[in-house]
Order: C-alpha cells, then structure tokens, then sequence
C-alpha cells in the first residue's frame, strides 16, 4: 500500500493531507491485482470516459453540486455564476470565475501557473532524480512523439500542474506570445491521481493529450500539454488558434475528473521560485491558483 498523499502549502506554510477524489476506488484499481485487470480490461478505453462523462452531463447529476461544494468547501464567492444556474456537475465542474479572484501576476518578468492545483517542476530535464517516486525517469520522445523536438528540450525544464477534481478546471498561458495550433495525439484516459503516478509515471505519455508551442520573444519556444484523463474525454479550446495571447488569458477547459497540463521550456530560459524547487526535489507538489508566479524569464 502506498502512503498518505501530501503537498505543500506556502500560504499555510505547511504540509496537507490530499482529498483523493475517489480514492478507494483508485486505490482498488492500482494497488489491488483484481483491481488492476478491470483498470486495463475497461477503465483505460475511451468508452468508459465517455459513458462517467454522458452521465455527469444528465441534469439528474445536479444532485451532486451541493454536497461535493459542501464536502470540499469550495468557495461560492468565487463562482462568476450562481450554483443555481448549473444544469448538470458538469456545467458546474468547468465553471468560470470571477476574474477577481485569480489575479495575474503583473511583473514583466513572470511567468504563472497556468492553472489551479498541485505542481512539481524539473528544473534540468537532464538530470532527473526524484519525480513524485525516487528514480523514474520522464520519458520526452515518448512526450512528444518526436525524437527531433525531445532533443531540443533534452536539458530544458518542466511544469507539471496536476488539476484534481476538486480545483478550477480552466486553464491558462503562463506568458505572453504567440499559440500555434493545438495538436492531437492520442491516447488512453488513465487517472493522474497522485496514486496512479506513483504507480505508473508513463501515464504522462500513454494518455490522449493536446500539444500547442507558446512563441515568447524572451523565453523562445513554450510547449504546453494538456493532458486528458480517467473521465475526461473532451479538452475544450477557449482561445483562438494561431494568435497572439497574453499572460494569463484562458486557453480552455477541461471536462470531469482530473487532469494535468505541461508546461515545458527550453533550456536555460527560465529560473523557478526557489521554495517550489526544494519541495519538488523531495518529490513533493506545492499547491498554487492560476496567475500566481512559478517562474521568472532569465534575461
């Protein structure tokens, strides 16, 4: 059996225990033999997700507003529209917030966490040692399906943000540029809960995933996956296609359950804040809002 989850709160400067959304059931599922031949026999296809899916978008769903509000203590101040407007779990999942409440970060320099949840971030792809398990090693051809595009950010650095079901689910450009088009490459939708990840760090590159390159004049080429997972068949684009962005601009929206979005830049262009790195060294997640500093561009 695996451990507890913890992450690291810098606003509370302490370690909290993770609310794993589901987590008898994933536990079963990756921890368990019996569990881990239904993992591979039926929730790994698509057609599971999109069955979980269809049955948060019916309006008898709306029933498990209220109590997962109430279970996770979400704030309602927070919400741009009111919990009685949502016509299924689904509509309240991928809710809007007021743009109050995610203020982006305005130093020239910055770069933000491009969306709300838990992050761990690579400051030297090169030189892996610890990633959420002491020793497993991040695969980037397989990432990117490119040998040519995993050598050009072979000694680069990654953010990983991991969005759990309990966080906002829209996500957002770290920096200003320019978004290309956002390609397709297909996948399983396996869980990137902290279970399954210690288990199993290829989900990463085995799950369906969106690619999309950030031009910056200060840091070059951005690229940014959004990755889907177990009951998150859709990834919904909010912003145009091959156009210029600003920092901290919505880019889209995930469906149900949780999902992850990564963020990788080129090599020697960028300096992570400093506590962020000392806690992902220890294989630990930090939690952070979207618009928040993560990073800055070395100039």
């Amino acid at each position: 059996m695996y451990p507890e989850i913890h992450f690291w709160n810098p606003k509370t400067s302490s370690l909290h225990k993770e609310l794993v959304y589901g987590e008898k059931w994933l536990r079963f599922s990756y921890e368990n033999r019996l569990g881990r031949v239904g993992l591979w026999a039926f929730v790994k296809r698509s057609w599971f997700s999109k069955w979980y899916g269809a049955r948060m978008n019916s309006s008898k769903s709306r029933q498990k507003i209220l109590p997962f509000i109430s279970k996770y203590d979400l704030d309602q101040e927070e919400f741009l529209k009111p919990v009685s407007s949502f016509k299924s779990f689904n509509e309240f999942f991928f809710r809007e917030l007021k743009p109050q409440s995610r203020p982006i970060d305005e130093a020239e320099s910055s770069i933000v966490y491009p969306a709300d949840g838990r992050h761990l971030v690579i400051p030297d792809l090169s030189q892996v040692s610890t990633l959420y398990v002491k020793g497993q090693s991040f695969d980037l051809k397989s990432l990117f399906e490119s040998g040519k595009e995993a050598n050009f950010y072979g000694e680069g650095s990654m953010l990983i943000s991991r969005l759990c079901p309990v966080d906002y689910h829209r996500f957002h450009f770290p920096t200003s540029g320019k978004i290309s088009t956002a390609t397709l490459i297909n996948g399983s939708l396996l869980s990137v809960s902290p279970i399954a990840l210690r288990h199993n760090l290829s989900i990463f590159w085995e799950n369906k995933r969106y690619l999309s390159f950030l031009q910056n004049e200060h840091i070059g080429k951005i690229a940014q996956f959004l990755v889907g997972a177990t009951c998150v068949g859709s990834v919904h684009l909010t912003a145009q296609q091959n156009s210029h962005v600003k920092k901290g601009q919505e880019y889209g929206y995930f469906s149900f359950g949780g999902s992850c979005v990564i963020t990788v830049f080129p090599r020697h262009s960028v300096q992570f804040n400093q506590d962020i790195m000392e806690w992902s060294a220890k294989g630990i997640e930090t939690y952070a809002r979207m618009g928040e500093p993560v990073a800055r561009y070395m100039t």
